[in-house]
């Protein structure tokens, strides 16, 4: 099927809208559409994980995989002017999005490209990885991110994941424990889990 959020070309009809949010004391205008995961507003998730999240000291970009139309990524950018900010996403709808929500909101510290996953990031030496993952695109995919970004991390780099608990936060967590050598819940709401990686 290709019109989940997580499908390369989504075929539903595009149907574009345009709404304000505010994201770690900046205001967005936001052009989202249909075939996007979350098209009406930034949802809770990626608002918990934007609010939660604190840079490494470590140096480097930043990778947001799952960028979908941009909030994570830019919303990063614009409060961390001195790092790129690498935004990535399987979906071209997203993507052309993504590029149009950079553009109208004046970031211009980001790299916006496709990858299957991670697939597509030739770079690495990242300070951090952020990901809302495509949960609906199942555990495999999930927990191959998972591996994919230890790979991509500088060292001291860390992983930053939002999951809700009944959609598998304790495997996520357990996944990566085998992986990492700190893992750390930083923050819990409505079911939600923001979980912190550390490699070292």
């Amino acid at each position: 099927m290709s019109n989940h959020y997580y499908s390369r070309t989504p075929e539903v009809k595009s149907e574009p809208q345009y709404w304000e949010f505010r994201l770690k004391n900046h205001t967005f205008r936001f052009k989202t559409d249909t075939g996007v995961f979350s098209k009406s507003e930034v949802d809770f998730g990626s608002r918990l994980l934007i609010e939660t999240f604190e840079t490494p000291d470590t140096k480097g970009p930043i990778l947001d995989v799952g960028c979908g139309y941009g909030p994570i990524g830019l919303s990063i950018a614009k409060s961390e002017p001195e790092r790129t900010v690498h935004m990535i996403d399987v979906n071209q709808r997203a993507l052309s999005l993504a590029e149009e929500n950079a553009k109208a909101n004046h970031v211009e510290n980001v790299r916006i490209y496709e990858s299957d996953r991670l697939i597509g990031v030739k770079e690495s030496g990242f300070a951090a990885v952020i990901t809302n993952p495509p949960i609906r695109a199942g555990k495999t995919v999930v927990h191959d991110i998972f591996e994919q970004s230890h790979k991509v991390l500088a060292d001291n780099g860390e992983l930053w994941v939002v999951i809700q608990k009944k959609q598998g936060a304790p495997s996520a967590k357990a996944k990566l424990e085998g992986l990492f050598t700190e893992v750390d819940i930083v923050e819990k709401s409505k079911g939600y889990f923001i979980i912190r990686a550390k490699k070292y």
